[in-house]
């Protein structure tokens, strides 16, 4: 079988204004996010589909991120293959940090990748 290269993009190249979809888990949300990111964990994913199809809606490109870039992968997956327009975000939130990308905390304490 032969499957397409799943799209993926490096976080230093993710546009400001992109719409950012954490598929983290709450602990690893609260430790540290890309600001005005949607959350969903990938546990909830199911569920909660129609915030993610609300969210691009309007042709929106959705950059998929978590820890390392697996379950983003598997959620890139999944998005492609339900025809939203979706990129894996190489090396998740590790990657962003080290690309010096802000991330914010709602406590306002310092934002660290968990």
């Amino acid at each position: 079988m032969n499957f397409a290269p799943l799209p993926s993009v490096e976080a230093a190249a993710v546009p400001a204004d992109a719409l950012v979809l954490d598929v983290r888990e709450a602990d690893e949300w609260a430790a540290g996010h890309v600001e005005g990111a949607l959350h969903v964990p990938m546990s909830d994913f199911v569920a909660r589909f129609d915030e993610v199809t609300e969210a691009v809606a309007d042709g929106r490109r959705a950059y998929v991120m978590c820890r390392v870039g697996g379950r983003s992968a598997q959620v890139t997956q999944y998005l492609v293959q339900q025809g939203i327009d979706a990129v894996n975000v190489n090396g998740g939130m590790f990657a962003w940090d080290g690309a010096g990308r802000p991330m914010v905390t709602e406590s306002g304490d310092p934002a660290f990748v968990l």
